[in-house]
């Protein structure tokens, strides 16, 4: 490669379109607007229909809201371990994704109840459910669950009746008992 065959990468070499200089330009006069109009004299936001009702409120079956912190777990189920694996065996995600019941051996999976086992198993997951964790413990195996559900009380009404439970008991709210 030598210097007098160096050039830029396609495009960069253009200028943009100086837009509404003159006739002579080929960009004068309307200057790419088209006549007269809302589009032509200022801005429109996008997905402005000229007041006709917008494709998201026709269709709203398309929109909605995509939890970006929601946690995905892949599902696996107690048949599926009891079909692979071998009494006494080490179940985790390394040993999931070897045999192909997880996409990877570091994602989020969450054991399930679905059918039956009936030998022992050493189960470590990031979660388990309830029936399944009844479920290894009966057959004699043991369980180990790295990060477990975190039980929140998501209703404002529990709150504020919480709240309100301790704000009766404080002497600050000016209830003197003399």
């Amino acid at each position: 490669m030598n210097q007098h065959t160096l050039h830029p990468s396609r495009g960069s070499k253009h200028s943009r379109k100086r837009l509404g200089r003159g006739n002579a330009t080929g960009q004068g006069t309307y200057a790419g607007r088209g006549l007269k109009g809302q589009k032509a004299r200022g801005s429109v936001r996008p997905g402005f229909e000229g007041g006709q009702i917008p494709l998201v409120r026709r269709a709203p079956r398309l929109r909605g809201f995509k939890n970006f912190s929601r946690l995905e777990f892949e599902a696996v189920n107690l048949n599926q371990l009891a079909e692979n694996f071998a009494p006494d065996s080490n179940v985790n995600g390394d040993t999931l994704a070897a045999i192909g019941l997880v996409s990877k051996s570091d994602v989020l999976f969450k054991v399930l109840g679905r059918g039956e086992i009936s030998f022992a198993l050493s189960v470590e997951a990031p979660r388990l459910s309830q029936s399944a964790k009844d479920a290894i413990t009966a057959a004699g195996g043991n369980f180990k669950e790295l990060s477990p559900a975190v039980k929140r009380v998501r209703n404002r009404i529990h709150r504020r009746k919480l709240d309100t439970d301790v704000g009766e008991s404080s002497p600050e709210n000016g209830d003197d008992e003399n």
